[in-house]
């Protein structure tokens, strides 16, 4: 087995010389012998692409992922690396590598699906933000300060504010800030509207009900919207209980036969 170039001195020690690799790698035509340089070549600049990846630790992401990632960035460093453009591989290799990682987080981290554009927007954002805040004492900066320190409008400014809170989602059984009672974000999440299974039979019985006797439909109104008691309604209307109740009960049987009628 060929081994690589040998190695020359340089400031990193995982920066192999590797540029007469290269110059044969481009000669050659496709095929196994190809394919075992070019291996050979990622072999050799991996602990440098570890390295890029060790950067990233502590954020969220496991670190074997994330020299995947960089490992995926170096082979399409050392694709499209052209020896003949003169600069070192290692300028070229480590800002390929880089952005691979931070596409990464960009693409895979975020919690809700934001549009890539708004995740430049709420990076550039931040970064003014943190620089303003940095350089000027006194209240946070306004949008227009951020938006001026970012090179946008105002209007993607408050975009990439808004996005800031995009990034991770809190837990429903979090407690909400402020609350000692252990009152949660679960807790403030609404229900089934039981009102909801009654809509359909209310619009059923609207045109019946539009055609009742007014006295009818005070009746009823009073019974089931005011939730008054039989004997209030007749003390109401001067009439017995017993005769409310016997309008009650031919109302409610005549507007149930027009709504079956009218639906059948």
């Amino acid at each position: 087995m060929r081994t690589t170039s040998a190695r020359r001195t340089h400031p990193h020690h995982d920066a192999p010389d590797t540029s007469e690799d290269f110059r044969r790698l481009c000669a050659m035509p496709e095929g196994e012998e190809r394919d075992a340089l070019r291996q050979e070549i990622v072999n050799a600049w991996l602990p440098m692409a570890d390295r890029l990846a060790s950067r990233f630790r502590n954020r969220g992401e496991a670190i074997e992922d994330l020299r995947q990632v960089a490992a995926l960035g170096l082979v399409k460093a050392v694709d499209r690396y052209d020896p003949d453009h003169g600069s070192a591989f290692e300028s070229y290799a480590v800002p390929t590598i880089t952005g691979e990682i931070k596409r990464h987080f960009r693409d895979h981290m975020w919690t809700l699906h934001v549009p890539r554009r708004v995740q430049d927007l709420r990076n550039r954002v931040r970064a003014a933000s943190q620089e303003l805040s940095a350089t000027v004492s006194g209240p946070a900066p306004t949008v227009a300060e951020i938006a001026e320190k970012a090179g946008m409008t105002e209007e993607e400014a408050l975009t990439g504010l808004e996005a800031l809170d995009s990034f991770t989602a809190l837990s429903l059984d979090a407690q909400l800030p402020g609350t000692g009672d252990g009152y949660s974000l679960s807790d403030a999440l609404g229900g089934p509207d039981g009102a909801l299974d009654v809509i359909v039979d209310r619009e059923a019985v609207k045109p019946a009900l539009n055609r009742l006797p007014e006295r009818e439909k005070k009746i009823l109104y009073m019974r089931f919207f005011r939730d008054m008691t039989q004997s209030s309604i007749a003390e109401d209307l001067g009439l017995s209980q017993m005769h409310v109740s016997r309008l009650i009960s031919r109302c409610c049987t005549r507007l149930r036969d027009e709504a079956l009628r009218d639906a059948a």
